[in-house]
């Protein structure tokens, strides 16, 4: 069902609008892949093994899955555009407080961070869907370009800044504030709107047929296993790419070249995928190119730049592939926002487990092998549920066909 009021000012300012939406976009993974280059300065200060220092990539993930069931509740309860604007004011207030210095206030922060990224996460898809619905696949792709490019700014800039005199890392930590900052300012007049979210938006489909729905659980389990082998990686490759003789700038740089990899899928996959009936072969091939980068830093650490955009553009596919699914296998912006909250929470869910899990592994074994090994695993797992979620398929019409 529209909302007669949504329709008018979408009319009106529809620029000012994808202007906000990216915005919010680039605020979706910055603020926690900055902590990753300098994990090795915060495991110095606070004296943390790799496992307690996994736990600053968990925590966000914990947050996804807390938190992504109920946003759509926010939303219903106070406006998409209300809660989006919260979003934004609590990814904020979590940068500051993460860089308050005391490692009470760097769990904490990290927390809320989580908390504002997973309300955005969830109701983008949403308004997306009830606002530009004949565009949203490409809206997505647009706005999976602005979270890569933001993230890969952050990972390639935090070292530098952290080593600026008298700087550290706490500091530059909060340099990602300038995006959630930019991004409220341009969606302060979205504000002025005051609509409450169109029926579609309701989560009462959060249980029943979606969580019923085989395909519902390929899609959460395709976004699920390449978001638990992005977040390995996230958290650890600064620390195994100077296991491999890299220096910490080097490593964040290469990190930053993964993130600036995952941006060009957003452009290309958009019109690619309005094409298509079928993207069980796209689906395939994202896993593929991961597997293919992973493969690389097992094998060859030397050319760890080309394995570096490989993984970074499989997963950056993967995560466009992923947002879209949620609009292109459900009929409703309310299945949308129940598809989304769904593989959000139980994806996230699985892919906080990653990182804690590859640092006490790396602790015992003293190597990043094992780590990369369980990765290659994950990558044929994705590559698999990527192929079932890809199918031309919608949850109502799938809801009564066997489970695949």
């Amino acid at each position: 069902m529209s909302n007669p009021e949504s329709d008018r000012a979408q009319r009106g300012k529809p620029a000012l609008l994808v202007l906000g939406v990216l915005a919010i976009g680039a605020n979706l993974r910055a603020p926690i892949v900055g902590a990753a280059p300098v994990l090795i300065m915060i495991q110095d200060t606070f004296g943390l093994t790799a496992a307690q220092a996994g736990i600053l990539t968990t925590l966000p993930l914990l947050a996804f899955a807390a938190i992504s069931p109920i946003s759509p509740l926010i939303a219903r309860a106070y406006g998409l555009e209300r809660a989006l604007f919260a979003a934004l004011f609590l990814i904020a207030s979590g940068l500051v407080v993460r860089s308050l210095g005391p490692v009470s206030c760097l769990y904490l922060g990290t927390w809320v961070i989580g908390s504002g990224i997973a309300i955005g996460n969830v109701l983008l898809p949403s308004l997306t869907k009830r606002d530009f619905p004949h565009k949203a696949p490409a809206l997505t792709g647009a706005c999976a370009a602005a979270t890569a490019t933001a993230a890969a700014a952050t990972s390639a800039t935090v070292v530098p800044l952290a080593n600026l005199p008298g700087w550290g890392w706490p500091p530059a930590l909060a340099a990602p504030i300038v995006f959630p900052f930019a991004a409220i300012l341009l969606w302060l007049p979205q504000l002025a709107r005051h609509t409450t979210p169109s029926q579609d938006t309701r989560p009462g489909l959060s249980g029943g047929r979606i969580w019923s729905s085989a395909l519902a659980w390929q899609v959460t389990m395709y976004m699920g296993t390449n978001s638990l082998m992005y977040y390995v990686l996230v958290s650890w490759l600064a620390s195994m790419l100077t296991a491999f003789g890299f220096s910490a700038a080097q490593a964040g740089t290469l990190q930053g070249l993964m993130q600036i990899a995952a941006v060009l899928p957003g452009f290309l996959l958009a019109p690619l995928v309005g094409r298509m009936k079928d993207q069980s072969g796209l689906a395939v091939a994202t896993a593929a190119l991961m597997a293919l980068g992973v493969f690389g830093f097992l094998l060859a650490p030397a050319w760890s730049a080309a394995w570096a955009m490989s993984f970074g553009a499989g997963s950056g596919a993967g995560l466009v592939l992923a947002l879209m699914f949620m609009s292109l296998r459900v009929d409703t912006a309310r299945r949308a926002a129940a598809l989304s909250g769904m593989s959000q929470s139980v994806g996230y869910f699985l892919a906080a487990f990653g990182p804690p899990l590859a640092g006490k592994t790396h602790d015992i074994s003293g190597s990043w092998t094992i780590p990369l090994a369980a990765c290659l695993v994950l990558a044929a797992a994705m590559a698999g549920f990527g192929a079932l979620a890809g199918r031309a398929l919608q949850i109502g019409a799938a809801a009564a066909k066997p489970a695949a």
